[in-house]
C-alpha cells in the first residue's frame, strides 16, 4: 500500500469516527415514533403508519404531536375496555371515550379537538380498508360555547405600554398590538421578514394554518422596532432571540407580558398575550375597517371567524341602537302589538 493510499484510508477512518460520535438530529416524527415504540397499544402499527402519513403531508410538529396524543389516548382507552384489535372498534367506543374525557374534567374545546384528530385517524383506516365505514355512520357533534374574543380596554392598553421596560420587550408588545400577529409568529421572525422601508412584515407561512400574509407597521411599532434593531446583537438569527442563537421561547415571552400586567395593576383582569391580537382586531373595526380587509390581516381562512369581532364591537350597531332607543323613550312609537 502506498503512502498516499494509507493517508487516504486514515482520513476516511477518522471521518467515519467523527460522524459516528456526533449526535443524530431527531426530527419530530423520529421523536414521536420513539415514544410509540415504548408503548403497549392496540393497533400500534396502524398509528405508526398514520403518523408517517401525516409527516409526508408536511403537517406541523405541533399538529403531529396533538394528533399523536389524541389517538394514543383513544387507543389506550379501547385497550383498557378489552378491544385489542382495531377491527373491533365501534362508534360506541368513540362516544364512550368522549364521555370519559369529559368526566375527567377536560374542557369541551379540548375534547372537540381530540375528537377531530381521532376521526381523521379513523378516516385514514377506512381509506386503507382496515375498518368499515359504518364505524362513523352517525356524525358526532359537540356544541362549543360561542364566546366573544377578549380585547383589552383602551385605558388598560395605555397602562400596559407605560410600564414596559427595555427596547426588546416594547418592540415585541407593540408588534403584537399593532399587527395582530400571533406570538409564535412574532417570535419566529428573522430579519428577512422585515421591510422597514416599506413598513411591512412578511409572514411567509402562518403559524396556525400555514397561510402566508403581509402585515403593516404603525408609527409607534415602527419606531420601537427600529430602536430594538439598533440595540440587538446583529449576529443573532432571530429578531427576538433567547440564549444562544435560538429564538425567544413562548414561556419567556409570556412571563414578560405577565410581569408587565402586574406592574400596571392589571393582573386580575384575565388578560393573556393573545388579547393583544383581539385588541388589534377590535380597534380596527371600531375605526371603520372592512371585515374582508381585517380577515386578510389576521390570516383567517374563514371570514366567519373574523366576524366574531363584529359582535364584540361595532360602532354602527351601537349608534343605531341608541338612535332607536331615543325615539322609543320619547314615546315616538305608536300602534298596538
Amino acid at each position: 500500500m502506498t503512502q498516499v493510499q494509507s493517508t487516504a484510508n486514515e482520513l476516511v477512518k477518522n471521518e467515519s469516527e467523527v460522524l459516528r460520535q456526533q449526535p443524530l438530529i431527531q426530527t419530530p416524527i423520529d421523536h414521536i415514533l420513539q415514544k410509540l415504540s415504548r408503548m403497549e397499544l392496540p393497533a400500534k402499527e396502524h398509528l405508526e403508519r398514520y403518523m408517517r402519513h401525516k409527516w409526508r403531508l408536511n403537517h406541523k410538529p405541533r399538529t403531529l404531536a396533538s394528533s399523536f396524543r389524541s389517538v394514543m389516548l383513544f387507543l389506550r382507552f379501547c385497550g383498557k375496555s378489552g378491544k385489542r384489535d382495531i377491527e373491533e372498534i365501534e362508534q360506541v367506543d368513540l362516544e364512550a371515550f368522549i364521555e370519559h374525557e369529559q368526566d375527567r374534567g377536560m374542557r369541551i374545546s379540548t375534547v372537540r379537538t381530540s375528537l377531530a384528530c381521532i376521526i381523521a385517524f379513523l378516516h385514514f383506516l377506512m381509506e386503507q380498508d382496515v375498518i368499515p365505514g359504518s364505524v362513523l355512520k352517525r356524525s358526532i357533534k359537540l356544541k362549543l360555547p360561542d364566546v366573544l374574543p377578549r380585547a383589552m380596554n383602551p385605558g388598560d392598553v395605555r397602562k400596559l405600554l407605560s410600564v414596559i421596560e427595555g427596547p426588546r420587550d416594547r418592540a415585541l408588545v407593540l408588534l403584537l398590538l399593532r399587527t395582530g400577529m400571533r406570538i409564535g409568529e412574532a417570535l419566529g421572525l428573522r430579519l428577512n421578514n422585515l421591510d422597514i422601508r416599506g413598513r411591512k412584515v412578511y409572514l411567509f407561512e402562518g403559524e396556525k394554518n400555514s397561510m402566508g400574509r403581509v402585515v403593516y407597521l404603525s408609527e409607534d411599532a415602527l419606531f420601537a422596532i427600529k430602536l430594538w434593531l439598533r440595540r440587538r446583537d446583529k449576529n443573532k438569527a432571530f429578531v427576538f432571540y433567547g440564549q444562544g442563537n435560538t429564538r425567544l421561547c413562548y414561556s419567556a415571552g409570556r412571563s414578560r407580558f405577565v410581569k408587565y400586567l402586574k406592574k400596571a395593576g392589571l393582573e386580575q383582569k384575565g388578560y393573556t398575550v393573545h388579547c393583544l391580537r383581539h385588541t388589534f382586531a377590535s380597534e380596527l373595526l371600531n375605526a371603520g375597517m372592512r371585515l374582508e380587509c381585517l380577515q386578510q390581516l389576521l390570516g383567517h381562512q374563514d371570514i366567519e371567524v373574523t366576524r366574531r369581532y363584529a359582535r364584540l364591537t361595532d360602532r354602527t350597531r351601537e349608534e343605531e341602537y341608541f338612535r332607536a332607543m331615543a325615539i322609543i323613550e320619547k314615546g315616538g312609537i305608536d300602534g298596538n302589538y
